[in-house]
């Protein structure tokens, strides 16, 4: 048997070899030679379609707004034969069961890291700046909650969401009688394998992950850890709350208005790294944020204590601030999507890895749009919908283009 939960993780998700071979290419792909890289589950005899089409339709299909399976055959169905010849079918379309048998048996971990590599070889390269440019990654659970995995049990899912650009770096799914934590080190892995370092990368997370050993790993594999602490680590937020805040200056103070409602944030930082330190590996900094809001007549007050593993010189106050505004962008540029505009919590997909691969093709569909500034992800996909050959014309370019 396994000797943890972390190599039980590690089952499921592909190899670090397999993961490599699809390091990000240098020049920009189309997408039809991008999935000619994911292996094919099926036996060699009988084949009609290529892999490659297949993929590629589901993948327009949900581009264009497609929420189940019957609907990304819908919308290859309806395609017209020019449209069909440009994504790799000399003939007919094949029917749903033919596009499904496929879907729920190819490995949703390494269909991730091949559309993800698609997706950022064709995003610009960032210019050199004077201070560092910080790759702000959120980690953040999601459940799929009308999956279900063959005991009955929710499909519970970990992804890495870059919060620049938009883009999911990777994806874990946590198995039954599992949880988010020995998930962690997989998926760093993961996007190790994506980034190919972690050199001037921070990942930003709940409490839940506010956890030791995940500190050392993120250290060891050269990244940065922004986390918040709670009560599940008593002893470590009892040394939070504890530090000398009063004698600290406030180093950022914002204030914001929108949706009804008034905020303000200050944060104040300390430097934590001595011989006293705190208990917890790699903490340079201990942060304290503090949030009034009023909606109406009410007023909440509420304080967030983090600690992050770079020092002040190159985390000034400001940086946190923006942290960790980035880590809700998890919940609002991805998860939110996924729920409410691909109506993900409806979709009942239970047989195989059919709930992993159809959450791999709406976090492809959220990427690609985001990539191309489209801050109306419903929007752009009803736009790809109307406009089926713009959009194939997007997805199989060699070069970079906005849709």
């Amino acid at each position: 048997m396994p000797s943890s939960l972390i190599d039980v993780i590690r089952q499921h998700v592909p190899t670090a070899a397999s993961l490599t071979m699809a390091a990000r290419v240098e020049q920009p792909r189309g997408l039809l030679a991008a999935l000619a890289r994911v292996p094919d589950p099926r036996d060699r005899r009988g084949i009609r379609y290529s892999l490659a089409s297949l993929l590629a339709v589901a993948v327009c299909a949900v581009l264009a707004g497609a929420v189940t399976f019957a609907a990304i055959m819908d919308w290859a169905d309806d395609l017209d034969p020019a449209a069909g010849r440009r994504l790799g079918f000399t003939g007919r379309v094949p029917v749903l069961s033919t596009l499904w048998r496929l879907l729920i048996r190819v490995d949703a971990a390494t269909l991730q890291a091949v559309l993800t590599d698609w997706l950022r070889s064709h995003l610009p390269v960032p210019q050199p700046t004077v201070r560092p440019h910080w790759r702000i990654i959120a980690i953040d659970g999601k459940v799929q909650r009308g999956a279900r995995l063959p005991d009955g049990r929710q499909v519970h899912q970990l992804p890495a969401y870059d919060t620049t650009d938009g883009v999911v770096l990777a994806q874990v799914q946590i198995p039954a009688k599992s949880n988010e934590i020995p998930a962690f080190t997989p998926l760093l892995e993961q996007v190790v394998a994506r980034l190919g370092s972690l050199n001037n990368v921070v990942f930003v997370a709940d409490a839940l992950h506010a956890q030791v050993a995940h500190a050392r790993e993120v250290a060891r594999l050269g990244g940065n850890l922004y986390v918040a602490v709670k009560a599940n680590q008593p002893t470590l937020f009892a040394q939070l709350k504890q530090l000398p805040w009063a004698q600290v200056p406030v180093g950022d103070h914002r204030r914001d208005r929108g949706h009804g409602r008034r905020e303000t944030r200050t944060v104040k930082a300390l430097t934590v790294c001595t011989p006293g330190g705190i208990a917890f590996p790699h903490a340079e900094q201990a942060v304290r944020i503090t949030r009034t809001r009023i909606v109406g007549d009410q007023r909440t007050h509420e304080m967030a204590y983090l600690v992050v593993s770079l020092p002040a010189d190159q985390a000034p106050p400001a940086d946190p601030q923006d942290w960790a505004c980035s880590e809700w962008h998890i919940e609002n540029r991805l998860h939110w999507i996924r729920d409410e505009t691909f109506r993900e919590n409806a979709h009942q997909a239970r047989t195989g890895n059919g709930p992993a691969v159809a959450a791999v093709l709406r976090n492809t569909a959220i990427g690609f749009h985001r990539s191309n500034g489209e801050p109306n992800i419903a929007r752009a996909t009803r736009r790809a919908n109307r406009r089926p050959h713009d959009l194939i014309d997007a997805v199989t370019r060699n070069y970079p283009t906005t849709q």
